[in-house]
């Protein structure tokens, strides 16, 4: 009997994930496989849709635009950080990454696009939002 996917399965597999135009972001084809537990956060929601259902031995590419991936880029998620409020051991430097803490505890990545007039202008959309993505998985196994 095959075994097929469901939306909380422990899966190992193949993937690729790359832009419409096909720049390539990751893969562990060519290398190990990834083993990753469905429902856990450890893959988007929208990837996870992809693999429910699929069976073992299955190789599959799925084009998703924007707003089935990772959201459309919202403008409302930019924002001007004074320098003064970042503690005293991090400088924002443009194009980094940088962990901010909300008010209730939880942590949030912020990308610093631009420094400049004592500010830094953050980020804090996916860092592939609005972006179309090519989603190539194959099913090694169902655990």
């Amino acid at each position: 009997m095959t075994q097929i996917v469901q939306p909380d399965s422990l899966v190992t597999l193949h993937y690729r994930m790359a832009l419409a135009d096909d720049e390539e972001l990751m893969t562990t084809f060519g290398g190990s496989p990834a083993t990753l537990k469905l429902g856990s956060g450890e893959l988007a929601p929208a990837l996870e849709r992809c693999l429910a259902g699929l069976p073992v031995g299955e190789r599959r590419v799925f084009e998703l635009d924007a707003g089935q991936a990772f959201g459309a880029h919202n403008p409302q998620l930019l924002e001007r950080v004074p320098l003064s409020a970042f503690p005293a051991d991090v400088l924002p430097a443009e194009m980094s990454m940088i962990e901010f803490s909300g008010p209730d505890g939880a942590k949030y990545a912020g990308l610093v696009r631009q420094v400049r007039d004592g500010a830094a202008m953050v980020d804090f959309n996916h860092p592939l939002a609005g972006k179309a993505i090519r989603f190539e998985v194959e099913v090694i196994g169902v655990l």
